[in-house]
């Protein structure tokens, strides 16, 4: 097996939920050993999210594989005393505990730098330390919320805003802590000190929100919500078709509109039609537009409405639901699965979306609560009755 660009590098985690343990799981992809710090007895609270995935959590099994599970009550000191060897060969510790929670346990940058002078610690919050939000709880919903994202998503009516369907602010921080990471790797490299990375959830969204937010400059309206279709590009969205389909089409400039009026609709006189001869004007009369692009659909099954797309050269999708996304054809066509061990037996996986010709990704077990605890402290060399005491303390 050729090396991979994070083997050898040793990350501890002091994590929960999904933004930092989506962090180091890819992490984990790139070979890097991921210590995760549990609860004894109760773990990573999203072990107990739901039990889909053969009595495992869904959220747990996505983010969580290829780590090994060490329980430490940290409140207890012989715990504490186990996550300071640990921290003396780590490279990396990242957390997600609650406000100032890891800094009452000695485990801010500031207090760490001085024994551990090349640790990169990485920080991930809802708010960010310091300002009026720093304290308050911050889940992703309330994350979407804060960010303006509930007030572009969902439908026109002022009662039809609508969350984004997966954890997207935890995605967004995780991705974000992520490269930060790895960019202190890099820079650790040069100057041989480690360095802080600190991540908001609430900054990783206002981020993904530029489009938005600039579109709403000095004051001008915001982009409205649109349901499904894009808010101000028009043709842009999902179409009924006459067998009960539904077909998903983007028309993005003049030429694809033209093409889209011949092939597609069979109507090139609306090519020229002064209401829809401009991306703009397209949205302003979207209804009226919609009206003719349903009624050329009406006799038309999906994939026929595919197939004209297609000779048009007009981008387009099929409408999934997670059925169609666990059968789809191109991921298998691509040799994108394969099979993880867990508590449950072997599961399927998606290979990580970066490839790279230089090595494999790593795709090992999800872990159960604990399961290298006793391992990991004989790394550390403590004797079997060590072990067996820490264990009747409840410090393991």
């Amino acid at each position: 097996m050729s090396s991979r660009p994070l083997d050898g590098i040793t990350v501890i985690s002091l994590e929960h939920a999904i933004a930092a343990p989506f962090c180091t799981r890819q992490l984990a992809d790139l070979g890097a050993r991921v210590i995760k710090i549990e609860r004894p007895g109760v773990g990573d609270f999203a072990r107990g999210y739901d039990e889909r995935v053969r009595g495992l959590a869904s959220h747990f099994v996505w983010t969580n594989r290829s780590k090994e599970s060490l329980s430490l009550d940290l409140k207890q000191e012989p715990a504490q005393t186990v996550l300071e060897q640990l921290l003396e060969t780590a490279d990396v510790l990242v957390q997600n505990l609650a406000p100032g929670a890891a800094a009452r346990l000695g485990l801010s940058f500031e207090a760490l730098h001085k024994r551990f002078p090349r640790l990169i610690v990485c920080d991930i919050s809802g708010y960010g330390e310091g300002g009026p939000y720093e304290q308050k709880k911050a889940y992703d919903l309330l994350i979407q919320s804060e960010s303006g994202f509930l007030s572009v998503t969902g439908g026109p009516g002022a009662d039809e805003m609508a969350k984004a369907g997966c954890s997207i602010a935890d995605i967004s921080a995780g991705m974000y802590a992520y490269s930060g990471i790895l960019s202190a790797l890099l820079l650790r490299g040069r100057t041989g000190e480690g360095s802080r990375v600190e991540v908001s959830m609430l900054e990783g969204m206002a981020e993904w929100m530029g489009f938005p937010m600039y579109y709403a400059f000095e004051g001008q309206s915001q982009p409205p919500r649109a349901g499904a279709a894009h808010a101000t590009i028009y043709p842009y969205g999902p179409f009924p078709t006459g067998d009960g389909g539904s077909v998903m089409l983007g028309v993005q400039n003049e030429r694809e509109w033209k093409l889209f009026c011949e092939i597609v609709l069979q109507r090139p006189e609306l090519a020229t039609d002064p209401r829809f001869t401009a991306t703009s004007l397209r949205v302003v009369n979207r209804d009226a537009l919609r009206m003719l692009i349903v009624e050329a659909f009406a006799s038309l099954g999906a994939e026929q409405v595919v197939e004209r797309l297609e000779q048009a050269q007009i981008a387009n999708a099929h409408v999934n639901d997670m059925r169609g996304l666990w059968q789809h054809p191109q991921l298998a066509a691509r040799d994108r699965w394969r099979e993880i061990d867990s508590p449950a037996g072997r599961l399927p996986a998606l290979l990580p979306p970066v490839n790279s010709n230089a090595y494999a990704a790593r795709m090992d077990a999800v872990p159960a609560l604990g399961q290298q605890t006793d391992d990991l402290l004989r790394e550390l060399g403590y004797t079997p009755g060590d072990i067996q005491r820490l264990h009747e303390q409840g410090a393991v």
